[in-house]
């Protein structure tokens, strides 16, 4: 297999086959991430990726899921990334779901029939990086897609059958605009209303602007108390009508996982137990990316 590292995967892709179709990052500008610091956007060419999947469908002939990989595979357009589907779908035969990550406009630039198209060769599932609903903590972080562009992007693609997962980062406005960060990312979600939605936390990654940032005393990060807090009066303010919730990566203090709205309350008294210290968090040095 081909593949060229680092590479990153939502937790939930654990058990899919990984085919690479770009490498990097369209965008590869947000102040906080640096997965993709050092390896140079480009997209694979068709022999390569095919060449992967032949090589992936006889070593794992019963693989239900594929994931594509890197962080920005559906910026390729339909004309190269269809053959690309069809490929894989004849050539694992009880493929049940394809699954990318997606940034806004990779959705909003795309016509409905088109996402319909690859709705049809099994795409079924986006994973879109909200990180927080207000647009001026995006634009200080530098993030190509808009606030209005991801809630446009869930949307339209749910009209054609594309379900997705919603990534909101804690702490990602810091102190100064932690109240905002709370406010926004709220009312963003209860437009979107996603199948699917985690929390991760902020964590500074040296060589980032971000990180940066703190060393000059620019940026001011929340402690471990403030982040749940914080998670406390999003989760409150959340009128989601059917979302799987899911808060157990490994960069948060506490695991949290259940459904909207059925275990709001329960999810809410989880989180108050941990505020006031009668739950365990997860040590700093066991915390990850």
């Amino acid at each position: 297999m081909s593949i060229i590292e680092p590479v990153i995967r939502p937790p939930s892709e654990a058990e899919s086959f990984l085919l690479q179709i770009t490498t990097g990052c369209s965008s590869n500008n947000c102040t906080f991430c640096g997965a993709y610091l050092d390896k140079p956007f480009k997209m694979k060419s068709f022999k390569e990726i095919e060449d992967d999947i032949d090589n992936g469908s006889n070593l794992y002939k019963a693989m239900r899921r594929v994931f594509l990989l890197d962080g920005d595979a559906l910026v390729v357009n339909n004309n190269k990334l269809l053959p690309v589907l069809k490929k894989l779908n004849e050539k694992f035969s009880i493929l049940s779901r394809i699954a990318s990550y997606a940034n806004g406009y990779n959705i909003t630039i795309r016509t409905q029939k088109e996402l319909g198209e690859l709705f049809e060769q099994k795409l079924s599932l986006i994973y879109m990086g909200l990180e927080s609903g207000s647009q001026d903590i995006l634009n200080l972080s530098k993030k190509r897609s808009t606030v209005e562009e991801m809630v446009d992007a869930v949307n339209k693609a749910s009209e054609c059958g594309i379900k997705s997962s919603v990534i909101v980062l804690l702490g990602l406005g810091g102190k100064k605009f932690s109240k905002i960060h709370v406010q926004e990312t709220i009312k963003a979600l209860n437009k979107m209303q996603p199948r699917y939605l985690s929390f991760l936390s902020l964590m500074l990654i040296p060589g980032t602007d971000l990180f940066n940032q703190v060393q000059r005393s620019e940026f001011k990060e929340l402690n471990s108390l403030e982040m749940l807090k914080q998670s406390y009066s999003i989760i409150k303010g959340l009128d989601l009508r059917k979302t799987i919730f899911r808060s157990n990566h490994a960069s948060n203090y506490l695991s949290l996982a259940g459904r909207f709205p059925q275990d709001k309350e329960d999810l809410l008294s989880t989180l108050r137990l941990a505020i006031n210290g009668e739950v365990e968090l997860r040590p700093e040095f066991l915390r990850g990316l």
